[in-house]
């Protein structure tokens, strides 16, 4: 008995690290997604990665921001805005009013290689505005007030920035350009939505590798039971004898 109990717990100690190295694979290194990063520039001139979507950040009077288009694998390895931008080389010229504050907005439409594949006409050259706006407006209204127009797909994802691009929205490197998050035609001072976690990267391996567990899940429950159903058998003879 106590021989088939050790081959049952063989059986089960094989079957768990196959299903484990399934379920952890990935997409291939070297693929990304296009899509515009959100930034917001510290004191030094360096940029960080925001940590909440233009819809709910709230810069206050004198920020600089930042919007860059480029393929990334993902927010640590997302591209930064280029170029040296100051709040006060960009807003030099916008007098402060009650009630408004201004903010900088760097866009950097990135370069050939960050373009959508097929779009062979080179990205708009970076720039630099001021927005002055409402005390409370948030990020995606100060882009709104510089930039437009904006196109925005499902989910308020932000798609295009001035007509950049001109389809497709957060797809995948190598994917289909039609497809993607849709980007409708929604425009102007709509609510935009940070990258900095994709809930669907890796979704497609997921679902495979949950198949393949549950696949060898029930493999090693139905030999479980052939083990012990001949256990039994075994015992009854013993008895019998």
């Amino acid at each position: 008995m106590a021989a088939l109990l050790a081959v049952l717990l063989a059986v089960f100690a094989l079957q768990a690290p196959q299903a484990h190295a399934a379920d952890s694979v990935r997409p291939a290194a070297g693929t990304g997604y296009r899509y515009w990063s959100f930034w917001q520039q510290n004191e030094d001139g360096s940029w960080s990665y925001a940590t909440e979507g233009p819809a709910t950040q709230r810069p206050d009077d004198g920020d600089t921001l930042g919007f860059r288009f480029a393929l990334s694998e993902d927010s640590r390895q997302a591209k930064k805005p280029r170029g040296t931008t100051t709040f006060a080389a960009a807003c030099e010229k916008t007098e402060p009013e009650d009630g408004s504050k201004r903010v900088a907005v760097r866009i950097d439409f990135g370069t050939r290689a960050d373009a959508p594949e097929g779009d062979s006409t080179a990205p708009p050259a970076p720039r630099t505005r001021c927005a002055l706006v409402a005390e409370k407006a948030s990020a995606a209204e100060v882009l709104a007030k510089v930039a437009s127009p904006l196109r925005y797909g499902s989910g308020s994802l932000l798609c295009a920035i001035d007509h950049y691009p001109a389809k497709g929205c957060g797809e995948q490197a190598g994917s289909d350009e039609s497809s993607g998050n849709g980007g409708s035609d929604n425009s102007g001072e709509g609510e935009g939505r940070d990258h900095s976690a994709r809930g669907d990267e890796g979704s497609g391996s997921g679902a495979g590798g949950e198949g393949m567990s549950s696949g060898l899940g029930l493999t090693a429950g139905i030999a479980a039971v052939a083990i012990l159903g001949l256990a039994a058998f075994w015992q009854a003879r013993r008895r019998r004898r």
